[in-house]
Formats: structure tokens, C-alpha cells, sequence
């Protein structure tokens, strides 16, 4: 039988594609803590050499890009964020953890949270369901051994979720999710119409460095957008955050924001931002944690 395309659907196909991981009720509290006028929360994707691995990319030049990541970038970052006291989120592919020692552990002694962000950065959409669900249990045992205490959040690799990722976040017993983007503020997932119990804290491609700065030199891929363009852009997101007393949330890579000019525009968007009155800067778990809290007040 010839399979139908999506324009041959009846209403109860396409709408039980839609429905099956939506968005439910959104979880905006009536307050930040400390009467903050806005939370911040940045995140930052410790990749580094997992997603040229998870190619098959094995020559030393992809590898040394992404080692740049952990060996220079990392170092300026967690500098930046004691500098403004910015507790933030590292998602970190457990191959990444395993192959910079001691990486794990400084984030957790500087105040910062690690969070799952797969295996090897693998395609998860492109896996069968039970390898996708090995790898995420044997993520979660590796960073919890590293961290020495059990994430209680994942941002799939590349923002991917396949027809299983919600059942195995649940599977894990996590408590947020930082994948989807139905909202500005935070809300519970819902899988086919019943509320999970599981948050989600909204990313989005504006607010991710790579959307600007990616470059392949075998493709016309290359970062149009100037640097201090993109501090325009990030500038207006958190200053529109600001006026509406909700979330400022953004996701950066070590290898890509970590670079001289690039983390010279994060450090000019931190000034900007510490210029302001009523910032609470927070890690992803911290403001999940405020939210469910206010939700059941």
C-alpha cells in the first residue's frame, strides 16, 4: 500500500502528529526571587570534539576545533561568569566529559549546573528507539559519576526529539527539558493530551551563537552576521525580557563563544544586562525549580 502523503491526511492523522508532545500550561510565576524583574539563564553546550566523532570525523582538524572549545574557551567562560557571579547550565555530551578530565568537576565547584546533552552529540531522531534510550541511561551514569550528582535536566543534541525522547526523559525521572520552543516562558510538556509533569525551559535559534557563527569551508555555510550584530540581537531579546518580568535564556558553545571577538560581545551583553536593577541570574534547574514552586502556591 502506497503510503499517504500529508496532504491526503484526515484531521485525526494530522492532528495526532501535532498533538503528541505539545505545549500545556504555561508555568509564568508572579514573581522572581527577591522581587528580580527578570531571570537569566545562561546556558552553555560543551560539545567539543563530539559532533566531528559523531561524523565519523577523525582527522586532527575538525578534532582541534572542538578542542579549542575545552581547552581555551572554557576557561574564559567560567572567568566571565565569576567575574558577574552568573550561576549557568552546561549541557555536556558524556564522550566530551570523559575526554577532558577534571571539566565536569570545575563547573560543579564553580556553582554551576551540568545537565544531559547526549552521548556523543548523536542524531537521536535518526536512532532506533533502544539505542537512543542506551545512550541517554549511560550519559546519565557517566555525568553523575563526573559530577557526583544526578542531572535532573537534558537539551537533546542538536535540539532534536524523536517519537521517544519524552518517554525516556521520563524514563531518566528528569525534571525539565530544554529543547522545544512553543513559548517565551516556561511550560509543561503534554504527550497526547495529558500533562507529563516535565518542563520545559524554551531555547531558540536567535538566542544560540551557532546560528551566527557557524562556518564549513566545503559549504557556503559561513558567519554572515557580524559579532556585534549579534549583540544587537541577543541586546533586544534580553531588553524585551526585561519589560515583560520573564526569561532571558541563552545557549552558547565553548568552541564557537569562546573565541576573543565573541566573547568580547558576551562580556559587553553581561554589562548591559548587570547595568540593569532586579537581575536574577540562575541555572536552568534553578528557575524550573522557581517555577514549580510558584505553580503550586
Amino acid at each position: 500500500m502506497t503510503e499517504q502523503q500529508p496532504w491526503q491526511w484526515d484531521e485525526p492523522t494530522w492532528r495526532g502528529h501535532v498533538g503528541r508532545v505539545r505545549a500545556g500550561r504555561r508555568l509564568r510565576p508572579k514573581s522572581w526571587p527577591g522581587g528580580a524583574q527578570v531571570a537569566v539563564t545562561l546556558s552553555f553546550d560543551s560539545d567539543h570534539e563530539t559532533p566531528a566523532l559523531r561524523d565519523g570525523e577523525t582527522l586532527p582538524g575538525k578534532l582541534a576545533q572542538g578542542e579549542y572549545g575545552a581547552r581555551v574557551g572554557v576557561p574564559r567562560i567560567l572567568k566571565l561568569l565569576e567575574r558577574f557571579n552568573a550561576p549557568s547550565s552546561f549541557f555536556v555530551p558524556a564522550v566530551s566529559a570523559l575526554l577532558h578530565e577534571g571539566e565536569v568537576k570545575s563547573y560543579v565547584d564553580a556553582g554551576h549546573e551540568v545537565a544531559l546533552h547526549g552521548w556523543i552529540h548523536e542524531r537521536n531522531t535518526q536512532l532506533p528507539p533502544e539505542a537512543e534510550r542506551d545512550l541517554a541511561f549511560r550519559a546519565m551514569e557517566t555525568l553523575e559519576n563526573l559530577a557526583g550528582t544526578r542531572p535532573v535536566g537534558i537539551r537533546t543534541p542538536s535540539w532534536d526529539f524523536s517519537p521517544h525522547t519524552l518517554e525516556i526523559t521520563r524514563e531518566l525521572g528528569l525534571k525539565y527539558d530544554s529543547s522545544l520552543m512553543a513559548d517565551d516562558d516556561c511550560y509543561e510538556i503534554v504527550a497526547d493530551g495529558e500533562p507529563t509533569g516535565i518542563v520545559e525551559l524554551p531555547p531558540e535559534w536567535i538566542r544560540d551563537d551557532l546560528a551566527y557563527f557557524t562556518m564549513d569551508r566545503f559549504t557556503s555555510l559561513r558567519p554572515y552576521t557580524p559579532p556585534r550584530g549579534v549583540l544587537t540581537i541577543w541586546r533586544d531579546e534580553f531588553d524585551a525580557a526585561y519589560a515583560d518580568g520573564g526569561i532571558f535564556q541563552l545557549t552558547m558553545h565553548p568552541h564557537c563563544i569562546g573565541h576573543r571577538s565573541r566573547i568580547a560581545v558576551l562580556t559587553e551583553l553581561l554589562d548591559h544586562i548587570a547595568s540593569h536593577q532586579g537581575v536574577w541570574f540562575a541555572t536552568h534547574a534553578q528557575v524550573v525549580d522557581h517555577v514549580l514552586t510558584e505553580a503550586e502556591k
